[in-house]
């Protein structure tokens, strides 16, 4: 008998061909048939028609820290991802010794917009290794799938402390590094993942640990993985390193290597289509490059506690290294500090993450009564109502509320005929939710629902079969997973049952269920009927369901080459 069927689905194989009605058997976590009519099963659900795809494959989440304390990484789950791909940019806490835990942590802080006092809490430190914080995974449990990159960060704090943020790695460092990742790789990393973008900072603005790095030491790090004869190099790239640079490390290494974070600016609006077309022209001379895009606009929520969008500017690092709010707010009431940062927003236009577009930016909440009624107004509106400049305005609007006020900035990829172009591309890794970092400013966990309602349905961009390949069965293959991301014979039962006709993203919310009791934004789905990873269920249309110890999820520790 099996233990489950789902009947009379449309059935989307996750291949990009159109979808084939019919039923669909799993048993022992495993697909053993599909067609008409299937017999008796211990569980029955009734499809009436509803599509039937593979689980979501999340290529780039930031759950390291959570999934020690969350197995589930709730939200992910109740949002059709089955499979989430941990340790991207590199910000991992494996390795890491008990003496750098803190440090770790407060690397953390900026960069994954989480709070220090959550992630004191909540982190289970059961590990110091890269193997060991895998097998701690095995041994708890996971809700979903998971696949760990080896960090870049945290290899380089494992090996030089403090000093990480310091200065570039002696040749001995260099060579302890590689030694570690050769060893991630053995335990079963998915592929080594670092970053080089100015806008990742840690705490006080440090910069992150993998910044410092120079050529000697990224491609011996590089190379240490590909001598495992697998993985992949994930890369969020900065001004430093190229798209001919990465090419360059593609060719010696024969590894593929996937770039992120490709979105399109209305204030540079060729950039990203310059990049991707760089990309393309590696790919088309036998280089493995992938470019990794998201569906989703780049919106942010904040306060001037901690402002992420302004923290890549030269000129804000002074309110970043302040130490307490006093000292804040005098440096945010500086005349002369205020024309800097104008100065460097006007001279930087097009290569910051905000690029003075003031009428994407508004007032979301406001910290006292009496302002209510500036809820919903943009920042550029204003600002032209007080006769203030711009940034005048909104630090004195915050300043005036304790730096309470919230709000929310519409950033990047809002075009929807220019990133719709972006999407369409055949080969670019569709990703990008950021699930597990910068939970108060945003909620992207959800990214894979919008490219099936919105791009797919609502735009037509992509036909729902090819919707569905670009989250299932391409990430499968780009990260080298052998046995998901399709409906087959043999293949794991992870599994989603949606209607085309209205699934979406739900609406965000904030949510205090953090450790510490910290605050996070979260999202549920629409039009979701259910969710299964390895043939245990998880999601239904009310949402997640299943028993917290349950934990169906497996680490995925063999990948093909």
């Amino acid at each position: 008998m099996l233990d489950l069927v789902i009947k009379d689905a449309e059935i989307f194989d996750g291949t990009g061909a159109k979808p084939a009605r019919g039923d669909l058997g799993v048993r022992d976590g495993r697909i053993v048939e599909i067609g008409p009519r299937l017999g008796a099963a211990r569980e029955t659900v009734k499809a009436d028609g509803l599509a039937l795809a593979p689980g979501i494959i999340d290529g780039h989440t930031h759950y390291d820290a959570q999934i020690t304390w969350d197995p589930f990484v709730d939200p992910s789950p109740a949002l059709g991802v089955t499979t989430a791909v941990l340790g991207n940019c590199g910000f991992t806490i494996a390795p890491c010794k008990p003496k750098d835990r803190d440090l770790t942590m407060r690397h953390l802080t900026h960069v994954e917009g989480m709070s220090l006092d959550a992630l004191r809490a909540g982190i289970r430190w059961g590990f110091e290794s890269f193997p060991q914080y895998l097998d701690m995974l095995e041994t708890q449990g996971v809700g979903p799938n998971v696949a760990c990159y080896a960090g870049h960060s945290a290899i380089r704090t494992f090996v030089m402390g403090e000093d990480a943020t310091e200065r570039t790695a002696t040749d001995d460092e260099i060579a302890a590094m590689a030694r570690i990742v050769r060893e991630a790789m053995a335990a079963g990393a998915v592929g080594f993942a670092s970053s080089t973008a100015e806008a990742h900072n840690g705490e006080g603005g440090t910069p992150m640990p993998s910044r410092l790095a120079d050529d000697k030491e990224l491609r011996a790090l590089v190379r240490a993985m590909a001598d495992s004869g697998r993985g992949l190099y994930m890369l969020t790239k900065g001004s430093m390193t190229s798209i001919p640079y990465l090419e360059e490390i593609a060719a010696e290494t024969r590894r593929p290597v996937l770039i992120a974070a490709l979105f399109h600016s209305n204030t540079n609006p060729t950039r990203a289509f310059t990049t991707l077309d760089e990309v393309n022209q590696a790919r088309a001379r036998g280089r493995q490059l992938v470019a990794q895009t998201s569906p989703c606009p780049l919106s942010m929520d904040f306060t001037f506690k901690s402002p992420y969008l302004f923290e890549s500017m030269q000129a804000w690092k002074p309110a970043m290294a302040a130490h307490d709010p006093g000292e804040l707010e005098r440096i945010y009431r500086d005349p002369n500090w205020r024309a800097t940062v104008r100065k460097e927003l006007e001279e930087r236009r097009g290569r910051l993450l905000f690029d003075s577009e003031w009428h994407k930016l508004f007032v979301v909440e406001t910290a006292k009564e009496e302002n209510r009624k500036l809820e919903g107004a943009t920042l550029a509106d204003l600002a032209k109502q007080s006769g203030k400049d711009p940034l005048d305005c909104i630090l004195d609007m915050a300043l005036s509320e304790d730096l309470g006020t919230l709000f929310v900035a519409q950033l990047l990829h809002n075009d929807d005929t220019e990133v719709g172009k972006i999407l369409a591309d055949p080969d670019i890794h569709i990703s990008l939710s950021d699930a597990g970092a910068h939970l108060t400013f945003f909620c992207d966990a959800g990214f894979g629902l919008h490219l099936l309602g919105h791009w797919s349905r609502d735009l037509g961009v992509l036909d729902l079969p090819q919707a569905v390949h670009r989250l299932t069965g391409q990430p499968a293959k780009l990260f080298g997973i052998q046995d998901r991301g399709l409906l087959k014979e043999g293949q794991a039962a992870d599994l989603m049952l949606f209607d085309p006709a209205t699934v979406a993203r739900g609406p965000k919310r904030r949510a205090h269920d953090l450790p510490a009791g910290a605050a996070r934004l979260t999202a549920g789905a629409v039009g979701l009927h259910g969710v299964w990873v390895n043939g245990s269920q998880v999601a239904d249309a009310k949402g997640f369901c299943a028993d917290p110890k349950s934990r169906p999820g497996q680490v995925l520790r063999h990948f093909a080459a």
